[in-house]
């Protein structure tokens, strides 16, 4: 019925790279096992007592994204058009909304994190925070394309988000829809110039341009150290990571990655061309995804630290398959590990020095630095604890 095209995401910012479409391995399928659903749509049009309601094409898509609902998979979703096309603008770092990214756990619609800088941000909305309902509506059983559909809009319209904080506490809040911006990368110095610091909000395209731009501001020959903060920071693009990885690691292994089309599989740094400073990387429960990806890679290689709190924990993702009426399947394909083998999915990297949410990591950071008396990596640390 459909021809395919191919891409692999990450979950939470979901972002495409391109993939081959040979190997596939799909099982098969008894060729009679949805002849019922087919004898549904025929009652349908049979026995329904107002046909001018019955409209074909929802009802396929209907059907296709039942299918999918049943794995019971938060990542895995059949996209009609306009949810691709929504999802589509929603990776190119500009749109129109409040600005949270948002996973479902335990079956309920969760914020990963507020986006900085957004109207959600300024609304006090808090990672980990559940939510019950949009403009009234329980968000029970609902898709996260669903969810993001709802929750967008037009620029000045208000949307109302009733949530549970973790403390139990039920409230709803109102935020007013605005245009989202997301720069990617933001850099300056501290400590009189001695410390260069990078905050990247989010893995794009651009990203690693960036990144080398604020590197090469920087004179590292005088600097005592790196401040890399990924705190609340949702992932992106992979190969963004992998390079980021590649900027702060000699040589070896960055990540490892297993999907059932081509196994196990390992990326390598390319071989950072920056002196190895004393390097310590931020990170919070909102640090998830690509973000996790990069600080697993460069701390597992013993480059950096990690100060702050265990991170979200996203170490799965998607595979897009997208159709020619414009209508999509993403579906979760694999698993990624730190370089170890160390386990991300649902339960994060655990810092090396534990920065409770409220104090500044930025602080601890620069006292850790400070301590380092300019020695050069790689760290003696011991291996990545369990999340």
């Amino acid at each position: 019925m459909f021809k395919r095209t191919f891409g692999i995401l990450l979950p939470t910012l979901l972002l495409v790279c391109a993939v081959g479409t040979g190997g596939s391995q799909q099982q098969p399928s008894s060729s009679g096992l949805f002849d019922p659903v087919y004898q549904i749509y025929q009652y349908v049009q049979s026995y329904f007592y107002k046909p001018a309601q019955i409209d074909d094409q929802k009802a396929l898509y209907g059907a296709m994204k039942g299918v999918v609902q049943q794995l019971d998979d938060p990542y895995s979703e059949f996209l009609d058009p306009e949810e691709k096309e929504q999802f589509d603008e929603s990776l190119e770092g500009e749109f129109s909304g409040v600005g949270i990214e948002i996973s479902i756990e335990d079956g309920v619609l969760t914020v990963i994190t507020p986006l900085v800088g957004t109207p959600a941000e300024a609304a006090g909305i808090l990672a980990g925070d559940q939510i019950l309902a949009i403009d009234g509506e329980t968000t029970e059983k609902i898709t996260l394309t669903g969810a993001s559909c709802r929750i967008r809009g037009e620029i000045g319209t208000t949307v109302t988000l009733t949530l549970r904080h973790e403390d139990g506490e039920v409230v709803d809040i109102p935020i007013v829809r605005n245009l989202i911006v997301i720069d990617p990368v933001d850099s300056s110095t501290l400590e009189g110039g001695k410390i260069g610091y990078i905050r990247i909000l989010r893995f794009e395209s651009d990203t690693v341009i960036e990144v080398d731009q604020a590197l090469a501001s920087f004179d590292l020959e005088t600097m005592s150290g790196l401040i890399l903060d990924l705190r609340n920071n949702p992932g992106g693009l992979m190969p963004a990571a992998i390079s980021v990885c590649s900027r702060f690691v000699d040589d070896g292994v960055v990540l490892l990655v297993h999907d059932r089309l081509s196994g196990d599989k390992k990326y390598y740094s390319k071989g950072n061309r920056i002196p190895n400073l004393p390097l310590a990387i931020l990170i919070n429960r909102g640090s998830a995804s690509a973000a996790e990806i990069t600080a697993g890679g460069i701390r597992d290689n013993r480059m950096a630290v990690l100060i702050g709190e265990t991170s979200f924990g996203k170490g799965v993702y998607q595979q897009m398959i997208d159709f020619p009426d414009g209508s999509a399947l993403k579906i979760t394909a694999g698993e990624y590990f730190t370089p170890s083998g160390r386990v991300v999915q649902d339960v994060g990297l655990s810092p090396d020095i534990v920065v409770p949410e409220g104090e500044d990591p930025v602080a601890a950071a620069i006292q850790w630095i400070g301590e380092q008396n300019g020695g050069r990596g790689p760290l003696d640390l011991p291996p990545l604890a369990e999340g």
